[in-house]
């Protein structure tokens, strides 16, 4: 199942199916974690599993909305991180700050998706979703979003 936002992404790419069994009843239980808890793709998401689950043959299908812990870029698959490079967005590089890690590394720059020139600037925080910042490059022109490591 894709994510309703970024179509080259499986909602197990990204991280958010946090989990899902079957009980000895048949009964299904999915478990997601959204990006952000104001996600606006959430309940595109939720139906998405219940459709996609009922159309398997499953009568019984429940999915929770699990908030802790919150999620984290940390969580994308590379393989995730690569078909959105693919896409034309570059994927979160390093790694989100643990709460008691110490001091947070400051990112220098975001490498273009299309080009991997360094030579990029940041235009607004918030690009076409809040979890994406948009950028331009510098050397090919382009502007790309950019996930932002959370």
């Amino acid at each position: 199942m894709t994510d309703p936002e970024i179509p080259v992404l499986t909602i197990e790419d990204l991280g958010v199916l946090r989990s899902a069994s079957v009980d000895e009843t048949g009964a299904v239980r999915v478990q997601l974690t959204p990006t952000y808890s104001g996600c606006p793709a959430l309940d595109a998401m939720r139906d998405d599993v219940v459709l996609a689950l009922t159309h398997a043959g499953y009568d019984d299908v429940s999915v929770e909305l699990v908030l802790a812990p919150a999620w984290t870029t940390d969580w994308m698959s590379e393989a995730g991180k690569a078909k959105l490079r693919r896409y034309g967005i570059q994927a979160p590089t390093g790694r989100a700050a643990a709460r008691d890690a110490g001091p947070v590394r400051v990112q220098l720059a975001v490498k273009c998706p299309r080009c991997d020139s360094l030579n990029t600037r940041e235009l607004a925080r918030f690009g076409s979703t809040s979890c994406k910042a948009l950028y331009e490059c510098r050397d090919c022109l382009e502007p790309f979003d950019y996930f932002k490591v959370l």
